[in-house]
């Protein structure tokens, strides 16, 4: 079967994300252990960070707001402007931290690329992402780069149509279940997820491992062969 388009994530599939993150969130747990244990402090956080989702969105600057306002929350009036400054800091090493290709990415995207256009899908914070795929050196092997505020079916066929392309020759291929997988095959395409050992909660769903169009692989570079298989 021609593939005619393959939409590939970022964060995570071509290159490390989630444990910066997770450094950050570990760093707020340390300074909140004055106010809060650490298993309080950090379900604070991610309650505080699902709530802030409809409003801020996903990326570095939202992830930076709701380490400020859980802070809040937990240290009231005693909250110590160093804190602040500390948080701050934090934050914007989310934003500049270096992009790490993960192995074997060039290659597999110059395989990928022989079966059919490629397209990068990632949502976030529009500014960060830009500047972390032009730091990955990468930008130049997709026809198209699509960065959305949140992945969802709708979306996906967006894209699909936009390029022309029917749902079933189009493959999705990332490192989440919820963001990747699962509105990609309601979309109507074949989804392939490639996990990676850091999971956010938030992203956290089962896989429909019985679906006929999707897949899991053990790394990015298993997809090339998959999508030959297909069909």
């Amino acid at each position: 079967m021609a593939i005619e388009l393959i939409c590939l994530d970022a964060d995570d599939t071509l290159w490390h994300n989630m444990r910066y993150f997770e450094a950050a969130e570990s760093a707020l747990a340390a300074m909140l252990e004055p106010f809060a244990t650490v298993a309080a402090a950090r379900e604070q956080f991610e309650k505080v960070t699902a709530r802030n989702l409809a409003l801020y969105g996903y990326g570095a600057k939202s992830f930076t707001l709701s380490m400020l306002e859980s802070a809040a929350e937990l240290c009231g009036d005693s909250l110590p402007a160093s804190m602040i400054q500390a948080i701050l800091a934090a934050g914007r090493q989310l934003l500049s931290h270096p992009v790490e290709l993960f192995p074997e990415v060039e290659a597999t995207l110059e395989a990928l690329a022989a079966r059919g256009p490629l397209v990068l899908v990632t949502k976030g914070d529009l500014l960060h992402q830009e500047a972390k795929i032009a730091a990955s050196g990468l930008g130049h092997r997709f026809a198209a780069v699509e960065i959305v505020s949140d992945k969802t079916a709708a979306n996906f066929r967006r894209l699909f149509a936009d390029h022309g392309a029917e749902p079933d020759r189009c493959v999705v291929a990332g490192d989440s279940v919820r963001s990747d997988v699962l509105p990609a095959l309601e979309a109507g395409a074949w989804a392939a997820h490639v996990p990676h050992s850091i999971v956010w909660a938030h992203e956290r769903r089962d896989a429909p491992m019985d679906h006929p169009r999707f897949r899991r692989l053990g790394r990015l570079s298993d997809l090339p062969a998959w999508i030959d298989s297909l069909g």
